[in-house]
């Protein structure tokens, strides 16, 4: 009898034992980490780059005199938008009227003349025929009468020069536009040389923005477009951030890419208009200039929280893998857009990259995936220990 409660006590020791070594592997397991994920798509991506550039004048023109004097009268307004042709300044025209005056006295002697040694070249004519003077006379009539047309027509184009001299007293605008300050005032002597001008007036609707591109980056958008890799659809458009860091409302178009590469910086000058009509654009400014490269139809894109870098610098994700375990990839980007990194291998349409806790899992451990953005699972309420009695 004695044997039998002893085997029965080792049996309900052996029993206990086993059932705590049940429990506490069930403690020791880890449970499933929740994690938010994304499903990858291929998508189409519209590639942008933000580069630099400034503001330059549609047209830009120096008003110069051409003709020398004293300035007598200022016919603007600094600022003022003026008009091709407006009268701007008015010169001294005095000198140049007695220029005019004299020419035209020059021209009528010289007209005078001709019709003298006209008349005196038809009468040697008539008499060379009868023989009655010898024929070197009339050829010097002749010579003569010649050169006095000669003179008529010098006097002419002497007569136009000094009209176009005394023109030229009054400056016109010889462009449309917004006129700047004036650097000579009323009484300054000017000069046809001289190399500073009286102002200049700037077209400024619309206007030029120049940005400066990597020739490098250039040679790889044209090979991905022979390579089929981008569609340059709606390429032109071009998108301007002010130095204040708005937006500017209206969108300009690109006219033409430089056909030379600066050695000195590598780069490429690439020049876009935008319209301006509020004047908001003034030369000179400093911008950034956002060009629609073209769109890749098939991108993937991955949120740039999920991004992270091991020891050796290349890029990571982490992704819920077979069995519901984080499994990590190294993937390859090639550039950002928007909040997210357009990934060119590593991943694949479908899989599910974690974006929401995966700063504390390690590869293989189990996870409890839920799509990025949707509320948990509600935990199921806990049931009551009933008590023994």
């Amino acid at each position: 009898m004695l044997k039998r409660l002893g085997l029965a006590a080792a049996l309900l020791s052996l029993g206990a034992c086993g059932q705590g070594n049940v429990q506490a592997q069930q403690q020791g397991a880890p449970a499933p980490t929740p994690v938010g994920f994304v499903t990858l798509t291929q998508q189409p991506v519209t590639l942008t780059t933000e580069l630099p550039g400034r503001t330059t004048a549609f047209e830009t023109s120096e008003v110069r005199p051409q003709v020398n004097g004293l300035v007598r009268a200022r016919l603007f307004t600094e600022g003022d938008y003026v008009r091709q042709g407006q009268p701007l300044y008015r010169i001294d025209p005095a000198p140049y009227e007695a220029q005019v005056a004299s020419a035209r006295a020059a021209l009528a002697r010289a007209q005078a003349a001709t019709g003298s040694s006209a008349a005196l070249a038809r009468r040697y004519g008539e008499l060379v025929r009868i023989n009655a003077i010898a024929r070197q006379e009339y050829e010097n009539a002749v010579t003569a009468s010649n050169q006095t047309r000669a003179d008529v027509a010098a006097q002419q184009a002497a007569l136009r020069q000094a009209q176009i001299d005394l023109g030229r007293t009054t400056i016109r605008a010889p462009i449309s536009g917004r006129i700047g300050r004036s650097i000579f005032t009323t009484g300054a002597l000017v000069s046809a040389a001289q190399a500073e001008p009286l102002a200049t007036i700037q077209r400024l609707d619309p206007v030029f923005v120049d940005i400066q591109q990597s020739s490098a980056d250039l040679l790889r958008l044209r090979e991905q477009m022979m390579a089929g890799n981008l569609s340059r659809g709606g390429g032109a458009r071009v998108r301007l951030r002010l130095e204040s860091g708005s937006v500017y409302p209206i969108e300009g178009t690109l006219r033409f890419a430089d056909v030379t590469v600066d050695p000195t910086t590598g780069s490429q000058t690439i020049r876009a208009v935008f319209p301006n009509p509020n004047g908001l654009l003034l030369p000179g400014m400093f911008v950034r200039a956002e060009l629609v490269e073209g769109v890749q139809s098939q991108g993937i894109l991955v949120p740039q929280r999920a991004v992270t870098r091991d020891e050796r610098g290349r890029a990571t994700v982490m992704v819920v893998g077979r069995g519901d375990r984080a499994e990590p990839r190294t993937i390859q980007t090639s550039r950002t857009v928007g909040d997210a990194w357009l990934v060119t291998g590593g991943v694949a349409p479908g899989d599910r990259v974690i974006v929401e806790g995966a700063m504390m899992l390690r590869p293989g451990m189990p996870v409890q995936p839920r799509p990025f953005g949707s509320r948990p699972a509600a935990a199921p309420a806990s049931t009551p220990a009933v008590q023994a009695k």
